[in-house]
């Protein structure tokens, strides 16, 4: 039995409707509508340049579109700068690694609860009352980020010394900190090896069973996301083209037709 149209307008967490991106003369997004709903992987896949990650800086604020609307919850954020996004409970993870290297996985952890702390720049610098509280509690979410993606032997190494994997899960335990309500994750499998891309497939899989997160994943290796995914839109010269369940986007004509660039029979 299907939702009510009220139900399945409750169920969602993010939306983008009609959201029209433009470069000069070049249209990056042409009228793309997307929904991300609670406890729910919505992949977004399409062929080199189809607007993928255009559609994931329009949602996180990197990008201003110059129509359309795109709301988080009831907050419309079209406009929002990049940390008032974050702070709404949009956490994004990039391609490659935007961490800080020289600093141990711990402080990198705690630079993602940054947005949680309300103490002043005084009482931080002496390090007492308000502000050792709130160090400890902060620390103490770190810390279940840290036990929930085991990583607890390497807490005090500086990042730069990692693994590209272990970098990848530092990134991912960052995100974490913000304690979003919703994690964009743009091409987290980039440049890993199997036992790598198994090993992330896992926490993401984690995140959303255990932690409740909606996640919106774009990624270029398909069976990691045929895998993964609830439901997956297909995006293709700045359109979207299909939008489904993974069995049903493996048999959509206009699917196949983009990524072989030939009619099916």
């Amino acid at each position: 039995m299907s939702a009510s149209p009220q139900a399945q307008r409750d169920d969602v967490v993010l939306t983008a409707s009609n959201v029209l991106m433009k470069f000069g003369g070049i249209v990056a997004l042409n009228e793309v509508s997307i929904d991300v709903r609670k406890n729910e992987l919505l992949a977004i896949i399409g062929p080199n340049g189809a607007g993928k990650s255009s559609l994931m800086n329009c949602l996180s604020g990197f990008y201003r579109p110059q129509k359309g609307s795109i709301f988080l919850g009831e907050r419309d954020i079209r406009n929002m700068a990049v940390h008032q996004i974050a702070a709404q409970g949009l956490a994004r993870t990039f391609q490659g690694t935007h961490i800080f290297s020289g600093m141990t996985v711990i402080e990198n952890l705690m630079v993602g609860r940054h947005m949680h702390m309300r103490t002043n720049l005084l009482q931080s610098f002496f390090h007492f009352g308000p502000s050792r509280r709130e160090e400890v509690q902060h620390r103490e979410a770190v810390e279940e980020i840290i036990e929930f993606l085991e990583i607890e032997t390497i807490r005090h190494m500086p990042v730069g010394s990692l693994g590209y994997g272990l970098r990848k899960r530092v990134d991912l335990g960052r995100a974490l900190a913000q304690d979003p309500k919703i994690l964009l994750m743009d091409e987290p499998m980039a440049g890993m090896n199997s036992e790598e891309k198994e090993d992330l497939a896992r926490f993401i899989l984690d995140v959303r069973e255990a932690k409740h997160i909606p996640i919106v994943l774009v990624e270029h290796d398909m069976g990691v996301v045929m895998d993964l995914a609830d439901r997956i839109a297909v995006l293709d010269f700045g359109r979207k083209i299909a939008d489904g369940t993974p069995k049903e986007i493996q048999a959509d004509p206009a699917v196949l037709k983009a990524y072989l660039g030939e009619d099916t029979p």
